[in-house]
């Protein structure tokens, strides 16, 4: 099971500090697919809720096609791991956490799952 280790009593928005993490979320936010996946590596991984999941297919389906939009509401880790109001237009919003394993400027890995 996915596990997040920010404390849940921070609500604010805030800026995700560690320094490639933010262009993963202005450009999930943007729906800005190229700037998206240049933020990944080219062997890119993820997991929805502990289950691997197919980057592509996923992203198109919760993320691009359904509008997604992430509001960071916490982070820990060195900004590497956040927690956040997601929302798209097939689930509406809900908490979620997000986890991140960096190789270079690129993210390697992320994890996401319900908070």
């Amino acid at each position: 099971m996915f596990r997040h280790d920010c404390e849940p009593d921070n609500i604010s928005r805030v800026e995700p500090s560690n320094p490639v993490v933010p262009r993963f979320v202005a450009a999930l936010n943007a729906g800005d697919q190229p700037a998206f996946f240049a933020v990944l590596t080219s062997d890119a991984t993820m997991s929805d809720d502990g289950s691997e999941r197919d980057l592509k297919e996923w992203t198109e389906r919760e993320i691009f096609s359904s509008h997604g939009h992430m509001n960071v509401e916490s982070e820990a880790a060195d900004g590497q791991s956040l927690i956040a109001a997601y929302s798209n237009s097939t689930w509406g919003e809900m908490r979620t956490a997000w986890r991140f394993e960096l190789s270079g400027d690129q993210i390697a890995r992320f994890e996401t799952g319900q908070a």
